[in-house]
């Protein structure tokens, strides 16, 4: 797959993601398998821009290209500067953010709020598209709701403007996560697009993969919330969609070392007071694939040091291992 001049590793992509897909998340899943990840979204507001957080989240250093970076905001000018400010730090593609259900997003006409408005959409992309050398892409919703499931014009707009590849989320505004994703409306964008597009929503295993790629005939697919806990199944879903066979479950021991592997990063990333703050969603996520450590989140929560959280995952899998043996023998 490919974008602009950038020739992805393959089209398995990671949704960008409020809190999670940050630089050790991003990282970790490209290690697993993902062909390209996302940037956590940045406001176009300039005044955000020196903030912790804000920095944190455009921390690219040592991360395979290309850079993507999702920005957010409704004004056309404050997007391009966005736009130019990020590129000049590095970003190498710009995704605007058109998809983001979060209330106090759409509150300021943001994120999914814009798809209720067609010519300022046009005129948010086309500044932007002009502000930049880079290739820019576009994230959306299939409309905002029901009554108004616009994606299919608010593609056409995309790609007049000069969007090099768009994901669509097979929900609308209303919908917030609830519900099931419906992939027709990226079929039909699918249909009436040149350019790269990329189907995201429910897609939470190899099957439904290859599934969706088949329903939608995309060009990529884009995973969110299925990764969470789980970075692995990017790596799962390219051996399925190559071979047409599911690869063998990990091993508890390789999951271990992999959960580590990642809290460690988490600590050495953000420190260890936020790291290991941080570090508790993620240990969440991984209990979904790990019966028996959702038992210990509360003593997980309440611990303030990394090495002593560190030592509660070590012991826990050691646990396991006792456990196994004894029901072996």
């Amino acid at each position: 797959m490919r974008i602009g001049p950038h020739q992805l590793d393959n089209n398995l992509l990671v949704a960008p993601m409020a809190g999670v897909t940050d630089r050790p998340f991003r990282q970790l899943c490209r290690r697993l398998g993902a062909g390209m990840a996302v940037s956590e979204m940045v406001s176009s507001n300039a005044s955000l821009r020196g903030h912790r957080k804000s920095l944190k989240r455009l921390d690219f250093d040592g991360e395979p290209g290309p850079i993507w970076v999702q920005i957010l905001g409704a004004d056309p000018d404050a997007m391009a500067d966005a736009a130019r400010y990020n590129v000049d730090r590095g970003a190498q593609i710009i995704d605007i953010n058109m998809g983001c259900p979060a209330r106090k997003v759409c509150r300021v006409d943001a994120g999914s709020a814009l798809l209720r408005n067609e010519p300022l959409v046009r005129k948010v992309i086309q500044t932007v598209v002009r502000a930049v050398e880079v290739p820019v892409t576009l994230k959306i919703r299939t409309g905002w709701d029901s009554q108004s499931r616009n994606g299919a014009a608010i593609a056409r707009i995309a790609q007049e403007e000069g969007i090099q590849a768009l994901a669509v989320h097979g929900r609308t505004r209303a919908c917030g996560f609830s519900g099931e994703a419906e992939y027709e409306t990226i079929r039909r964008i699918v249909e009436i697009l040149s350019i790269p597009v990329i189907a995201n929503g429910d897609i939470d295993s190899p099957q439904k993969a290859g599934q969706v790629l088949e329903l939608t005939g995309a060009d990529g697919i884009m995973v969110g919330r299925a990764a969470q806990g789980r970075p692995w199944i990017f790596r799962e879903i390219a051996h399925y969609l190559n071979s047409g066979r599911m690869p063998d479950p990990p091993s508890r021991q390789w999951i271990h070392n992999l959960l580590c592997e990642h809290l460690e990063n988490l600590y050495e990333f953000y420190g260890e007071y936020q790291g290991l703050r941080i570090a508790r969603k993620h240990i969440a996520w991984y209990a979904r694939t790990l019966p028996g450590l959702a038992l210990i989140r509360k003593q997980i929560n309440n611990i303030d040091s990394a090495e002593e959280q560190l030592n509660l995952i070590h012991d826990f899998f050691s646990r396991q291992k006792i456990s196994e043996k004894g029901l072996a023998a």
